[in-house]
């Protein structure tokens, strides 16, 4: 948690010394954690200027004539928690995409499936039980902390022993179900995108994981932007590729990347279509 609150505060300084925001309306921001995941739609961009805060870059842009944000978060839940804070006090967005790769959870889900992130949850909060030395560790015995609901010790609020949950805002959910039809490199399905800093490789867990809290997929940034998007009341989407799928064998494809990129470009092009019509 220091490094999330160390990060948090370098982005909110720098953001304090932001430029006077442009005119026109607000734009859509767009994450992704590596380059792989951002090339794409940064090249899909339209005058663009690029912004370089602290270890973080942002793209501004136009696509389809509408003002976009293409911001790379760096991998990691401190780094994209920070990235968001950032987004949303230098360039007030009108909403957030964060999307990228991720591995699978669900063994239906082949690679270049795309899930659409009804909720996100933070796989990177547990309370362990009390062991003697020498006892060893189980993971799959331990008890999910969710830390946005207590003001105390969320170990000892049975309030918090729960998995944190941020669920995905309805018009941007709207928008990317109705462009589903168009992407043609594999289904679309709609599920929970697990994050932590913590690549989980042990079947079983993975498995604890999807019974317990549902997980689709698994990666290292959405629950930790959904979570600041909240707090900051900005709407948010997560929006992930399956790039490998261990439970089925689906072996990994940096090209997901760049097919993930184009399906979200048509997502913000009908967001914004039908935020003209409101």
């Amino acid at each position: 948690m220091s490094s999330l609150r160390s990060c948090l505060a370098l982005g909110l300084a720098a953001a304090a010394t932001a430029p006077a925001a442009a005119a026109g309306p607000p734009p859509v921001v767009v994450q992704g954690a590596m380059p792989i995941e951002t090339e794409a739609l940064v090249q899909r961009l339209e005058h663009v200027r690029v912004e370089k805060v602290g270890g973080w870059t942002f793209w501004r842009g136009t696509l389809g004539g509408y003002p976009v944000v293409v911001s790379k978060t760096r991998k990691g839940v401190a780094s994209a928690a920070a990235a968001t804070a950032l987004a949303v006090e230098r360039y007030r967005p009108v909403a957030i995409l964060n999307q990228g790769t991720a591995g699978g959870h669900d063994p239906s889900l082949h690679v270049y499936d795309i899930v659409l992130g009804t909720s996100a949850v933070s796989l990177g909060a547990f309370k362990s039980p009390a062991r003697a030395a020498g006892a060893g560790s189980n993971p799959l015995d331990w008890t999910p902390l969710a830390l946005t609901v207590s003001e105390g010790s969320a170990g000892n609020d049975p309030r918090a022993r729960t998995v944190a949950r941020f669920a995905a805002d309805e018009a941007l959910l709207r928008a990317a179900r109705g462009v589903a039809a168009g992407y043609k490199k594999g289904r679309v399905a709609e599920g929970v995108i697990g994050s932590s800093d913590t690549w989980n490789s042990e079947l079983d867990l993975i498995a604890s994981y999807r019974s317990r809290f549902g997980t689709s997929v698994e990666e290292m940034e959405t629950a930790s932007a959904a979570q600041i998007a909240g707090l900051m009341n900005v709407p948010f989407l997560g929006i992930r590729v399956v790039s490998n799928n261990i439970t089925n064998g689906g072996a990994y494809d940096p090209k997901t990347a760049e097919a993930c990129q184009e399906y979200v470009g048509e997502v913000v092009k009908a967001y914004v279509r039908a935020l003209k019509r409101r």
